[in-house]
Parts: structure tokens; sequence; C-alpha cells
């Protein structure tokens, strides 16, 4: 099986690139931060702390949590409702964040990635698909950009969506999830060894797709 992981910071771009990578290789597309924001969503429902890793746990042992892979994307299930829509605010982003320190929720949604690579060729991207969840996987890809540029980013993708939005709070945001990213002590935010870095900072989603595929010898 093809294994492609792509890990950077928030607003690096990696969704948008994975996804259109997928399309040019006819690879699955999953998203791995649609999976903890779906956890997320569900705390923040059941009024959860979510950095209690025990009330997440036994929160999960009744969840049904499903990746449906359909032709025109992937789409979250929680108990079977269809949640991607409601998964992509601000707010389910710090929770995203949050559960993703918890062992518990590591441990279930790890093992349904690494489930799926094992049969199809996958693009995949996160925070430690180089690292922990695809370790051996042939191409590793790790992006980034300035604090700046992804709170920039984000700002556009709230405000088309039609939120009310100032700068300055996605900017510290995007801040305040690095460096949870980055401290947490279950699979940090970190570079594999073996990635090759782009910096997206000056170039849009297609450009970096373009080199990408000239790493790979594809393009």
């Amino acid at each position: 099986m093809l294994q492609i992981a792509i890990d950077g910071p928030s607003g690096a771009g990696k969704s948008t690139v994975a996804r259109a990578l997928a399309a040019q290789l006819g690879c699955i597309y999953l998203d791995t931060g649609a999976m903890y924001r779906t956890v997320g969503l569900m705390a923040r429902r059941a009024g959860l702390d979510t950095h209690d890793d025990a009330a997440l746990a036994a929160m999960l042992r009744d969840a049904d949590i499903q990746v449906r892979l359909t032709e025109e994307g992937q789409r979250m299930l929680l108990d079977g409702e269809d949640v991607e829509g409601l998964i992509r605010t601000p707010e389910v982003s710090m929770a995203a964040s949050d559960v993703a320190v918890c062992p518990s929720v590591r441990r279930l949604l790890v093992a349904k990635q690494q489930e799926i690579a094992a049969s199809n060729d996958v693009v995949m991207d996160g925070r430690d698909i180089g690292t922990h969840v695809l370790p051996d996987a042939q191409y590793k890809f790790f992006l980034t950009a300035s604090p700046e540029v992804r709170a920039m980013r984000r700002f556009d993708e709230l405000r088309d969506k039609g939120q009310a939005v100032a700068y300055d709070d996605v900017l510290e945001d995007v801040k305040r999830r690095d460096e949870q990213d980055t401290t947490r002590k279950e699979s940090p935010l970190t570079r594999a060894a073996d990635a090759t870095e782009v910096s997206t900072d000056d170039l849009n989603a297609d450009e970096v797709v373009q080199v990408i595929m000239a790493l790979m010898g594809r393009f």
C-alpha cells in the first residue's frame, strides 16, 4: 500500500494539499484532524472537561465514531449523525487540540487510522502521522508557515463561512494551539527525521502539490 504522511502545524495547508495530492494520485485522503474534532465536539456536547482522560475514555466506550469515505470526500459520523458541518468552528478546533493530548483518545483514533491505511493507498495529514501513525510511510512531508500567514488563512476561511471573527483572536488561537501541539506529552507535533520540510508561506495549494509531486518524482 502507498502511504504518504503530511504533518505540520494548524493552518499550514495540510488538508487542502493532502486532498489535492490524493486526487492526483488516485489515493484515499484521510483527514485525521476531523476525527479529533469529532471527539472534541462530542466532549463539548457532553459538557466534559476536554483534558480529563478518564472522562473521555468513559465517553468513548459508548461512542460510535465512523469515517465515511465518499466520492465527494470524507464525512464524519457521530452516532449516525453527519457532523462534518459542525466541527470546523474555533471552539471545536481548540477542543480537538485538547482531546488530542489524551492517551485514550489517541489510542482509539490512531487504531482507526492505521486500519484504513493497511488496506488502502492513502494520503494522511495530521500532527504525528510520520512520527507515530505511519512511521514506515514511503513519503513524509512537513509543511510549515508563519503564525501570521496561517492565522490569515484561517481568518479568511471562517469569514467566507459567514462567521464573525477578529484576526487578532484567530492569531492568538493559532499560537495557543501551536503551544499545545508541540508541548503535549502524547505524540507531540514534530518533524519526522526522514520528512522533507516544505514552506507554504509564499505558495498556494496547487504550487505546494507541484513541489511535493516533484520531490516524489511524479511530476
